[in-house]
């Protein structure tokens, strides 16, 4: 069963909690704190392999955890940290959060890794709280709560050319004559209910990936038919073979048919019209033919596509179709890949809930269930992380919280494990 689209849930793992605890031996009453930190949650990654053709096994397994950390111990021992998880999926399959519908992370090359969800960090051990004037201390910190997913795997074929048309025009007789591939023919609409490939060899110049792409009728970007199940298979390809059935064998009329597959292909998606297009005009063979060639010449060489006269039973013509491919190929090198959209950083919203800021040996710590969870997903290390980290501190009334504690520049503020001065 071919399989291209799924809903799982993915999940990293917590870290660990600091262990709050003291240095205990005989003659010593009054041994330091020693608890250790909490060992990293596991990573989620997901995995490209191009030995996977379908999303089928996601069907039967739909939970993924990594291993959380465990606690840290006594004199100063680390906790563990947890396994990642390691999910592989077929080349060409990209990853969408599924609540906004964004995309987190395309991937297209065998072997390529995506670090999707970042293990919590391991909490901190009495250890590091102790002070001049806190000798003694009786807290930790626990980890941080990783985060969780409800994601959709949406399997997206790579393939350098698609062969677009309706249903029965001789698809998939002409991947069957130029490649390898077997695919099922039979004269009845929807034979093909999967995509098949097939690599055309470098006869016709540079080896590619051709796709016979099923499912095709008007309406189906609107979810007619097969609809958007295989739309989303013409999204990666450079070119389209736009098959038409030539000689009108069941009596509809082949110029409207071209118009009919490219209206769908551009309110799917607008791009798609952008993408160069040849016509092969199939089934020549069959008397009758030569007049809806020169109508579809008439109709669309005005548009920019070229229309190639070819019988997929017979090989005529596809020869210099194949050619024509080809040296569009190698015009157009770039792989198209999908542009990560997903912010985690729209995660946090600014609203109401509380905070506290106390002063502690000269320290502001500010405290709040909105602010750990804005320090667990932010990497201040990054420019986009800590003008996010700026704007929520100034958002969410903080700055002003400690102007009014009467914070001076200079001073130092504590937001959990991170410590920074005061410049305003």
């Amino acid at each position: 069963m071919f399989v291209d689209r799924v809903k799982i849930h993915v999940k990293g793992g917590n870290g660990g909690n600091g262990m709050v605890s003291f240095f205990r031996a005989k003659y010593i009453t009054h041994g330091g704190p020693d608890g250790g930190d909490g060992g990293r949650g596991g990573d989620v990654i997901f995995v490209g392999d191009e030995s996977m053709g379908t999303l089928m096994d996601f069907r039967y397994k739909r939970m993924f955890k990594a291993g959380n950390g465990q606690d840290g111990g006594k004199r100063n021992c680390f906790g563990k940290d947890g396994e990642s998880v390691v999910i592989k999926v077929p080349v060409g399959t990209v990853i969408r959060e599924a609540e906004s519908g964004k995309i987190m992370a395309d991937i297209t090359k065998h072997g390529e890794e995506k670090i999707l969800i970042h293990g919590g960090k391991g909490g901190k051990g009495n250890q590091h709280f102790a002070t001049p004037t806190r000798q003694a201390p009786r807290y930790a910190e626990p980890g941080r709560v990783a985060k969780e997913y409800d994601v959709i795997l949406e399997l997206k074929l790579i393939a350098d050319v698609g062969l677009i048309g309706f249903p029965n025009v001789g698809k998939s007789t002409l991947l069957s004559m130029v490649t390898n591939a077997n695919p099922k023919i039979a004269n009845y609409h929807f034979t093909t209910l999967a995509p098949n490939l097939g690599v055309v060899e470098g006869r016709y110049g540079d080896s590619f990936v051709l796709a016979d792409i099923p499912g095709l009728v008007e309406g189906a970007s609107e979810g007619v038919g097969l609809g958007h199940a295989f739309l989303r298979h013409v999204e990666r390809t450079k070119v389209f073979i736009h098959v038409v059935d030539a000689a009108g064998v069941e009596g509809d009329d082949p110029v409207e048919n071209v118009r009919k597959i490219n209206q769908e292909l551009e309110a799917y998606n607008p791009e798609l019209m952008k993408r160069p297009q040849v016509i092969a005009a199939n089934k020549t063979d069959i008397p009758g033919s030569e007049e809806n060639v020169e109508r579809l010449k008439e109709a669309y060489e005005k548009e920019g596509f070229e229309v190639f006269p070819i019988s997929a039973a017979t090989n005529k013509g596809l020869d210099e179709l194949l050619t024509k491919v080809a040296e569009i190929l190698k015009n157009y090198p770039e792989d198209i890949v999908f542009e990560e959209e997903y912010e985690e950083y729209d995660e946090v919203a600014v609203d109401q809930e509380p905070f506290t800021i106390e002063v502690e040996d000269g320290v502001y710590v500010v405290r709040g269930v909105g602010v750990e969870k804005m320090i667990g997903y932010t990497n201040i290390d990054t420019e986009k992380g800590f003008a996010f980290f700026q704007r929520y501190l100034k958002e969410k009334g903080i700055i002003e919280a400690l102007e009014e504690k009467g914070i001076q520049e200079g001073d130092t503020v504590r937001i959990y494990d991170m410590e920074f001065e005061f410049w305003k």
